[in-house]
Parts: structure tokens; C-alpha cells; sequence
């Protein structure tokens, strides 16, 4: 199984496994697909009154993961990547239902923020299509939310993501299957409203191409195409028509829309009305299929992952740029914690790699916040690392990002989300980093060691070097307090030379 990736994507309409077999190709990596699996959820359906996921929506969501998890059993956890997009990204007992879908599908599970879906959505299609220099419109109307990009090559240029989709809107403006020319009105003046807060900038941008991806797309491309509406693609003629006949006939009726799907039918007034005010408003005049899109991106960003590419990497870099950072302190932070890290012995498993890219990561950025303020800097770093846009990051990462930001120095944080022994030792040794680059000089030579033994850690430097840093030795003294309130016992033994 190492050749395979899988990845999983918990759409709000639809789930979706996709395996693919990594071939090198004259240096090249490519994946092909041998398996895909799909299954209708309707998990949006399900949210309720403050954005509460029912228990009938979950239910079906542990049944359809507990089918893939048979599919995945024994892929190392390295290669499997699962990703909720926007109905478990606003629903209010996301954090209470996670465990439960995590244990059903047997994997993490990253509940990814809208720019992410945006951007592993354009990973995804432009990998599926011939190469090209031309800029790329593409639109991805999911269940609960709707992504723009305009990109070229392999780099995109503007991402969105809009907060209505197919379930959402058809919930909202066709909620008993009726179809009446009042309610397309309101639903595509509704849905142009949404465009329009984007469409300058993409209009200025321009585009050569332009995609649908997942299933809206597909599906109105197959009945535009059976019924004669459109000769090629999508076109603004044939959705007017298309429109104009659902209004007509007072309903989706399958028996005269060849192509159309059973569990397409159900959303397709709302995901139509979405898509006429994406070409009204954006001035589309054809749009093609683009195959791939989000499980695909997924799949191409696990490689990356794999082959040491990782975004992730990248995105930390670009922020080391963007916020001025000193990356001689930075270096040295990471350099002194990782090297305190790997005393800790901890297994040697995905667990610890992660917690290890964690302490690395937030060691180049922690500094983040003086650009803001020097004053309680660490605080501004922890929101900043918990609310901006990174690329590659998924919510929950950013949000351990954030705490360990929040705790590098001062008080420790109250909690941390991932509540284990390895990432509150983790936080340790990236507190200890800090505090011995404080005079921001080089060390040549790592002055502390540390001995670990369960909750019970014992910090090992020579006397006289104790004796020489009063500083120091009074800061590691107050971490001794700091620490016994989260249940670790730290003590500092100082040794002869």
C-alpha cells in the first residue's frame, strides 16, 4: 500500500473516497485513480435552528464513513487525508460530533476553512487538465458553500468562498419542491448579491477558460446536454432555458429532464439559480466540466506532503516574508527546540512527526505578532495564526498553531487541542527555546539537556553556567511553578563540572 493515497471529502451533500496509485514518471510523480466511492449524505439537510446538526444527518454521516473505513483499513495514517468543508465548518456541535465521525472512519478528520476548500479545489481541477498558460475561471457549487478561483498554471490568483450552495439554497428558497418564477427571482437576486461582493476583482483579472467542478456542474451539463438545451457545456442560454421549464412545470420532473439524476433533483433549483447568477454576474458565456476538484486536490496535496513539498512549509515561509520576521532568531528558536524535543523520547510514531512539524512551524512564526505590537506580541501571533488564511493548514491545525503561540511564554494556556502528553512537552521545549534566545545571540552549543519520566521532567545544566545566567536560572525557576498547574513536575538540576 505505499504507492496508494486516499483522500476523503465530507462535502455537505455528498461523501466522497477517492484511492489513487502514485507512478513516477521521468522524475515526475502522477496519480491515478483505481477507486472512488460516493455517497449522498445530505448533511447540510440536517442542520437546524442556530446551525445544530440533527442526530438523523450524523447518523448517516458514521454509517457512510464506517462503509469507507473498510475500503482504507491499514493504510498508514500519513496517507490518508479526510477533510469537512462547510456544514461541519459552521455547525455549532461540530466539536461534540467530530470524535464520533473520526472513530467511525477510523482517521482525523480536518474541518477545512473556505479558502482552503478554494484552493485544494483549483489543486484538484488543474491537475485533471491539459497544461495551460491561460488564466482559468472555476466554480465549485457544493452543498452548503461555493467556491471561485481564478488561477494560472499551477498558482491561483483569487480565491472565494461564498456561503451558499445547493442544499442551502434549495432548503431556502425551495424548501417544498415548489418551483414559482417569484422564487428563482429571489433566489438568483440572493445568489447575485453574494457574487457581486467578488466580482470586480475577477472581472479585472479576466479569464481564457472557465470550469465547473463536482456535482452541480456535472449535472447540469448532463441535462443541458440530453435535453438538447446546450450543445457543449454550460451555456447562458441553456440554463434560461432550463430555468424557464423548471418554472413552467412548477417542479424538477424528472420523467422530462433525461440525465438528471435522482439525488441531483432534489437540489437542482438551487444549485441552477446559483450557477445563472455566477454567469450573469461574472459575464460567463461557456463553461466546461472540470473533473477532479476537491478529493483530487486533496490526494495531490498528500503527495506533496509525502515528497517533502509540503504546502504547508511553504505558506509558513511566505508569512516569514510577509511579517518581517528575524529569521536569525527564528532559526535558532526552532533549531534549540527541536533539539530539545528529540531528548523526549516519545514513540516514534505520526503523532510525534506532527507534533514535531507543529513546535518547528510556530518556533519560525512566534514572532509574528511584533508586527503588530510588541506589547503582549504572543497574543497577537495566536490570533493571527488562528485566523488567518494559510494554505495547506487545516482549521484545527492553526487552531494548536494558535495555542502554542499563545503559550511560548507567560502563562500557559488553559488547554490545548490536541490535550496530550507529547504536545504539552512539546510546548515545554518551545518555551525553553525561547527563553534561552532571549539575548537573540547564537548558542553554539546547547547548555541544558532534559531527562523525562512520565509527568516528571528534570532540566540538567552545570553549576557554574546557573550561576553565571542569574536571569535564566530565575526564569526556569518560575517555569517549575508555571508548569505544576498543568500536573507536570519540572526541576532543574544544576551538576558540578
Amino acid at each position: 500500500m505505499d504507492s496508494l493515497l486516499a483522500a476523503i471529502d465530507l462535502g455537505s451533500n455528498s461523501f466522497r473516497l477517492s484511492i489513487g496509485r502514485v507512478v513516477l514518471l521521468d522524475g515526475a510523480a502522477q496519480i491515478y485513480s483505481i477507486d472512488r466511492l460516493k455517497e449522498h449524505v445530505r448533511l447540510a439537510a440536517g442542520l437546524g435552528r442556530n446551525n445544530i446538526l440533527d442526530e438523523n444527518a450524523v447518523q448517516r454521516a458514521v454509517e457512510s464513513l464506517q462503509r469507507f473505513s473498510e475500503r482504507i483499513e491499514g493504510f498508514h495514517p500519513n496517507r490518508v487525508r479526510a477533510v469537512a468543508t462547510n456544514t461541519l465548518r459552521i455547525a455549532s456541535n461540530a466539536s461534540e460530533l467530530l470524535p464520533r465521525l473520526e472513530e467511525a472512519l477510523g482517521f482525523p478528520i480536518e474541518i477545512i476553512s473556505g479558502q482552503e476548500e478554494a484552493r485544494l479545489i483549483f489543486t484538484g481541477v488543474t491537475h485533471e487538465l491539459p497544461p495551460s498558460s491561460d488564466r482559468r475561471l472555476m466554480i465549485d457549487i457544493g452543498g452548503g458553500s461555493t467556491e471561485v478561483i481564478i488561477g494560472q498554471e499551477f498558482q491561483p490568483l483569487h480565491m472565494s468562498s461564498l456561503a451558499m450552495g445547493c442544499v442551502s439554497h434549495t432548503r431556502r428558497f425551495f424548501a417544498d419542491g415548489r418551483i414559482t418564477e417569484e422564487r428563482m427571482r429571489k433566489a438568483i437576486m440572493a445568489a447575485r448579491r453574494e457574487i457581486e461582493t467578488i466580482a470586480r476583482p475577477y472581472k479585472r483579472t479576466g479569464w481564457e477558460q472557465a470550469y465547473g467542478s463536482s456535482g452541480t456542474a456535472k449535472g447540469l451539463i448532463a441535462v443541458l446536454a440530453e435535453t438538447g438545451m446546450s450543445a457543449k457545456g454550460i451555456t447562458r442560454e441553456g440554463l434560461e432555458t432550463l430555468r424557464n421549464k423548471l418554472v413552467r412545470d412548477g417542479r424538477v420532473d424528472m420523467e422530462t429532464l433525461p440525465g438528471l439524476k435522482p439525488d441531483r433533483a432534489v437540489v437542482l433549483a438551487g444549485g441552477l439559480a446559483i450557477m445563472l447568477a455566477a454567469f450573469q454576474e461574472l459575464k460567463i458565456d461557456l463553461m466546461r466540466a472540470g473533473d477532479g476538484a476537491l478529493r483530487v486536490g486533496v490526494l495531490y496535496d498528500l503527495l506533496g506532503r509525502d515528497s517533502k513539498h509540503d504546502k504547508r512549509d511553504e505558506t509558513v515561509k511566505q508569512f516569514m516574508h510577509r511579517y518581517q520576521l528575524d529569521t536569525s532568531q527564528s532559526q535558532r528558536v526552532e533549531a534549540i527546540a527541536m533539539a530539545l524535543f528529540d531528548q523526549l523520547d516519545l514513540p516514534d510514531d505520526g503523532e510525534k512527526q506532527e507534533v514535531a512539524r507543529t513546535v518547528s512551524w510556530v518556533a519560525k512564526l512566534h514572532e509574528v505578532g511584533i508586527s503588530i505590537a510588541h506589547a503582549n506580541y504572543d497574543k497577537h501571533t495566536a490570533y493571527v495564526l488562528g485566523n488567518a488564511d494559510m494554505p495547506g493548514f487545516s482549521t484545527h491545525e492553526q487552531a494548536l498553531m494558535s495555542a502554542f503561540a499563545l503559550g511560548h511564554l507567560g502563562k500557559l494556556p488553559k488547554y490545548l487541542p490536541e490535550d496530550t502528553r507529547s504536545h504539552w512537552l512539546a510546548l515545554f521545549c518551545l518555551r525553553l527555546a525561547v527563553l534561552l534566545c532571549r539575548r537573540r545571540e547564537d548558542i553554539p552549543e546547547l547548555p541544558l539537556s532534559l531527562s523525562v519520566n512520565d509527568n516528571h521532567v528534570i532540566v540538567h545544566a552545570s553549576e557554574a553556567w546557573l550561576q553565571s545566567r542569574p536571569l535564566t536560572a530565575y526564569l526556569l525557576e518560575g517555569e517549575r511553578t508555571e508548569w505544576k498547574k498543568a500536573g507536570f513536575n519540572i526541576k532543574v538540576e544544576a551538576r558540578s563540572a
